[in-house]
């Protein structure tokens, strides 16, 4: 029989115990544990559910590495086409991790109504492009279908169709301009078969979705050739590593660049919220460990009596100081089962009901997103379990300190 625990356990199941001067001071150590719990669950699941969120609405756009000519064109028109006869197309299978690739270009047109009209970049993709990210961004229609023949249909997002008063299944012209210099332009029609939202109005705001084989026609382009290719991979952890490793397969004509590197300082913006959560986990470990810390120091002062007959009959300073480990170890996993239970029922609650908004021009998102992942939250409460532990081992020497005869008759 293990004697420390089974003393622990003695002193919790004690009904004097729990209605002693020491029990209110106990509640609120528990109480910190939990609510300590909650905020770093909800700082850690909201702030990776950001990251996420942001991450994929950028990446639907651009893939996760650009496979684009050399040349010093830093727009979004696609101006030197690139042959689609490669040894990386349609399937990349040198690199380990990349999971598609897709070819697709751009370019400037103006869309004409008869009272207004909105400059917009029109992305033609073809029968390889993968619809996952914008099936998602969905609000009203489908998504264009280029596997056959060339077609009219279009994608175009709310923001658009809002400032234009356009619905599913309108007709627009569309112009666009061949020649700079001799100002020609071409005129065609398109067909709205989908509008999208992203909640990202610095993309939403100018990209269409077409038929790739218009703006080849439009830019004499032969069949076979595109703007750039998107290669999209299977974990967003690895991009570092696998975009020098699609660098040296493309060839020494071509350039890769991950997307990390076009939208430069997106990415460095929700860095930042890893500074963030691991400053309001460091903060709510420490508040909780210091109302630990009195909550064991109260307990040890209660029983000073109990210490002084435990050292009275031969037991060592580390045997008592095991008894209060195990008892302030049974108060940490109660609020810890407390803050779970809170924590994990309010995330659960946001990414089912939506229950808080944000500000998608703030944040890019309108709703607060959710990312649960039981690796990190069982990562999580081992942690705070053995940090709140180890900051009680120091306050615990004070029981060494304790002098058997003085406490036996200490009241």
């Amino acid at each position: 029989m293990n004697f420390e625990l089974f003393i622990a356990k003695r002193i919790i199941d004690n009904k004097a115990y729990k209605s002693s001067v020491s029990a209110p001071i106990i509640k609120i150590g528990i109480a910190a544990i939990a609510i300590g719990i909650i905020v770093m669950l909800i700082a850690i699941a909201t702030g990776l559910g950001l990251q996420q969120k942001i991450r994929d609405k950028v990446v639907a756009f651009n893939g996760h590495i650009e496979i684009t000519n050399y040349d010093t064109n830093a727009s979004d028109e696609s101006q030197v086409p690139i042959s689609m006869h490669q040894d990386f197309y349609p399937e990349f299978n040198a690199v380990e991790g990349v999971k598609h690739i897709q070819g697709v270009a751009s370019k400037f047109a103006v869309i004409r109504t008869e009272t207004n009209f909105e400059g917009v970049v029109v992305k033609g993709v073809g029968a390889d492009y993968n619809w996952d990210y914008f099936k998602e961004f969905l609000v009203e229609g489908g998504v264009p279908d280029f596997s056959g023949q060339r077609n009219e249909d279009i994608l175009i997002s709310s923001y658009i169709a809002n400032r234009l008063g356009f619905n599913v299944g309108d007709k627009f012209q569309m112009l666009f301009t061949n020649d700079l210099k001799e100002l020609r332009t071409r005129i065609m029609a398109f067909n709205i078969v989908g509008i999208y939202n992203s909640g990202f109005q610095e993309l939403d705001e100018k990209f269409c979705i077409a038929d790739l084989r218009h703006i080849q026609r439009l830019n004499k382009w032969e069949s076979n050739e595109i703007g750039s290719f998107e290669v999209f991979v299977d974990d967003f952890s690895e991009l570092d590593n696998i975009t020098p490793q699609v660098y040296k397969e493309v060839g020494s004509l071509l350039n890769a660049r991950p997307v990390t590197q076009k939208y430069y300082t997106i990415f460095e913006w929700i860095k930042i919220f890893d500074s963030n959560t691991n400053v309001i986990i460091a903060i709510m470990i420490i508040v909780a460990g210091i109302n630990m810390i009195t909550t064991l120091l109260v307990l040890i002062l209660e029983r000073t009596n109990m210490i002084g007959v435990l050292k009275a009959l031969g037991s060592s300073n580390w045997t008592i100081r095991k008894v209060f480990l195990y008892n302030a170890s049974y108060l940490i996993g109660l609020g810890l089962l407390w803050g779970n239970l809170i924590g994990l029922g309010l995330l659960f609650a946001q990414k089912y009901f939506k229950l808080f908004p944000l500000n998608p021009d703030t944040y890019y998102v309108s709703e607060a997103p959710v990312y649960i992942c039981w690796d990190y939250i069982l990562l999580l409460n081992i942690g705070t379990f053995i940090a709140c532990l180890l900051m009680l081992l120091i306050p615990s020497i004070i029981i060494s300190k304790i002098s058997p005869v003085k406490a036996i008759r200490f009241d």
